[in-house]
């Protein structure tokens, strides 16, 4: 959901790591040896050694499975079940430029690109500024593009419908998803950036409600948020995930829950989020990670990948997809 100035901005997040300082040296004061014999006399027996503890056993890792280059600046991965194939959607220039030149791409479970401008902004008929968060409702694939969200045909990349968020004052509208009762729940991170790529934050925070009627409202709204960024559905709990993008919170909310509550605390810079049964995974930019969350705390999963952003899922074959905005590219990582 950023560009290159936000990852910039991002490098303000890192902790700096300091090595602990060696343990001091050994005394070198030894005692007296006491005489041989009355030390004989005198010593009980030896006990026998304790056997050794067993080795831990490792736990299961995350394996690279392929590596899919040529996009720009790809913000969101998500998984189209029924045709198989994932949908990327690329910003392609500013986060915040309304210049119609975002595409979605389609690319196979192999990693093989099928068509990376398979919806193309400033082509019949799309209007597509800096796509982000995708959403699938049936064969209606819908996109987050800054102040509206947008319906394509999944099967033909035929433009559907928009529905401006504009009169409500949307800012940085970021991640979608299909809620519960099939309303579009989105995310609106309340984010600019200056001339230099500083990130200001002029706010609300703040996740809109789309019904199926088309009609806009807000779902929730508050500092509590944490300049909320991914969103993902927990039919488990019967509520919704959200990770913070300002703060270093995973939170859970219910639909007319007046602030979310607290599920887990991580490193922060939070971006993309998935559940997967009981799991919840997120990515993040400030340890360039993903991790799940489902005892609530950290255990990574993934590391060393710059700007990790809204991560998709393959329930097939149990794949994370994970989008490197700043690396223009796709990893396919198989999960234990």
């Amino acid at each position: 959901m950023r560009g290159t100035i936000l990852y910039a901005a991002l490098g303000a997040l890192g902790i700096a790591c300091v090595r602990p300082d060696k343990a001091p040296p050994a005394s070198d004061t030894t005692a007296s040896r006491p005489d041989t014999a009355a030390s004989a006399a005198a010593a009980p027996p030896a006990a026998p050694a304790p056997a050794p503890a067993p080795a831990p056993t490792p736990a299961p890792t995350a394996t690279k499975v392929a590596t899919v280059l040529g996009f720009l600046a790809p913000e969101s991965v998500l998984h189209d079940s029924a045709q198989d194939i994932y949908f990327v959607s690329n910003i392609n220039g500013s986060p915040m430029a309304k210049d119609n030149n975002g595409f979605i791409s389609r690319v196979r479970p192999d990693g093989a690109v099928e068509n990376l401008k398979f919806i193309e902004g400033g082509r019949s008929g799309v209007t597509l500024n800096a796509p982000k968060g995708l959403a699938l409702e049936g064969d209606t694939l819908w996109v987050a593009d800054i102040d509206a969200v947008r319906a394509f045909d999944a099967k033909t990349g035929a433009a559907i419908d928009t529905v401006s968020l504009s009169k409500l004052g949307a800012v940085f509208l970021n991640d979608i998803v299909v809620g519960l009762s099939g309303a579009l729940y989105i995310t609106d991170t309340g984010i600019r950036f200056d001339d230099v790529g500083n990130v200001l934050h002029p706010g609300p925070d703040r996740v809109f409600r789309v019904g199926p009627d088309r009609a806009v409202t807000q779902a929730i709204r508050g500092d509590t948020l944490g300049r909320p960024n991914g969103i993902a559905v927990d039919p488990v709990g019967k509520r919704f995930i959200i990770v913070e993008f300002g703060g270093r919170y995973v939170l859970g909310w219910k639909p007319g829950d007046k602030a979310p509550s607290v599920v887990a605390k991580g490193p922060g810079g939070f971006d993309g989020v998935v559940v997967v049964g009981g799991r919840i995974l997120v990515s993040s930019w400030a340890d360039s990670s993903v991790s799940s969350y489902e005892t609530g705390q950290q255990v990574k999963l993934i590391s060393g990948i710059p700007g990790p952003a809204d991560i998709g899922y393959d329930a097939k074959r149990n794949r994370l997809l994970i989008p490197s905005l700043p690396g223009n590219r796709v990893e396919i990582w198989q999960l234990p």
